[in-house]
């Protein structure tokens, strides 16, 4: 997969725009990666530039300021521009500034977001026609308001389509960022960038949000939550369905009731649906064996893990285990691709 817009194996200038109320933490998760590649390379791979409306420092929502190289004029060479953004985002959806996101969108400049960034993408006209995604407090109001029609917003931590790249909130820019590091400078300096950070795993494109049950259940119900909550602290050893019940001062019939009302499904599967997401982080980012995932998560035996496993998601656990050499063996493809086009004298793609 190559970068519209963007170079491979090369040095990068990125852009940051600070919003007042920015997420603190979004930026650094997305800033620091670049740090340590350059760090771990020992040379200068990513050259970073923190822009603000009129070049005065800017404060995170935790109150800190940040300052910064520039104003939006003059408008600095770059590869890609990342808004950051946060809290009451819509108030700083100014004219001027929109207008400056264009203009770097009509210099065919990519352009990203993190956190709340994204909302300002859309306010500009710059996601019309792309997939993009935002923190989920932020999708369940946009779907509710009917914003954007033109953009379609997912459930994704975060997304790369074309000349664009949003992500969500809190940690996610780091797997954004790893992700892009990893495509444009090899993946063992993008793990080795995570191993300093002690990520254990760098999510991929395919790996989405996890709701909070409220907000999956489009409101609160304290009976609903305490069970699930049960049931996500006993995965190893499952409790019965009446042992659950009667925690939560339920029968066992107004439990089920409950689950297939406001969740659409029975007790049991959604039960079973955690164990089974637990079973794909553990192998996804550890070694063990199938068969200690499948004792880890509760299941009797490996075969019902299989089955099971392989209902739910489409392909067995040892398939999943494959996916992290069929990721490497593509960032091993486009660095190859990326090599030979430079060797004949052409441009990397």
């Amino acid at each position: 997969m190559a970068f519209h817009g963007m170079p491979i194996n090369g040095h990068y200038e990125i852009g940051f725009l600070l919003l007042p109320g920015f997420s603190h933490l979004a930026f650094s998760s997305a800033l620091e990666p670049l740090r340590m590649a350059n760090h771990l390379a020992a040379r200068r791979l990513y050259t970073w530039h923190l822009v603000s409306r009129d070049g005065a420092p800017v404060a995170a929502s935790n109150g800190l300021a940040t300052l910064v190289d520039q104003a939006l004029e003059p408008v600095p060479a770059l590869d890609l521009l990342l808004v950051c953004a946060g809290v009451e985002v819509q108030r700083h959806c100014d004219r001027a500034t929109l207008s400056w996101l264009r203009r770097l969108a009509g210099r065919r400049i990519p352009l990203g977001a993190v956190c709340t960034g994204g909302y300002v993408l859309a306010q500009a006209g710059l996601l019309d026609g792309y997939r993009c995604t935002l923190h989920w407090e932020h999708i369940s109001s946009l779907h509710e308001a009917r914003r954007f029609p033109e953009v379609t917003f997912t459930s994704q931590l975060f997304v790369m389509d074309r000349d664009r790249y949003t992500c969500s909130g809190g940690n996610a820019p780091l797997d954004m960022l790893l992700n892009l590091i990893g495509r444009q400078q090899g993946l063992a300096l993008a793990e080795a960038i995570a191993e300093e950070f002690i990520h254990e795993r760098i999510r991929g494109v395919s790996d989405r949000q996890r709701y909070p049950l409220r907000v999956r259940l489009g409101h609160s119900h304290p009976k609903l939550e305490e069970v699930a909550t049960l049931m996500e602290a006993n995965l190893q050893e499952p409790l019965a369905m009446n042992e659950l019940a009667s925690y939560a001062g339920l029968s066992r019939r107004q439990l089920e009731r409950f689950f297939q009302r406001y969740v659409g499904k029975p007790p049991l599967k959604y039960y079973l649906e955690l164990r089974l997401a637990r079973a794909r982080l553990l192998l996804l980012q550890t070694h063990m064996p199938v068969t200690e995932v499948a004792l880890a998560c509760g299941f009797i035996s490996p075969p019902h893990f299989t089955k099971c496993y392989h209902d739910h998601f489409g392909h067995s656990p040892s398939a999943e285990r494959k996916g992290r050499r069929e990721r490497q063996t593509e960032f091993t493809a486009v660095q190859a691709e990326a090599t030979q086009g430079t060797a004949q004298g052409g441009e990397a793609p």
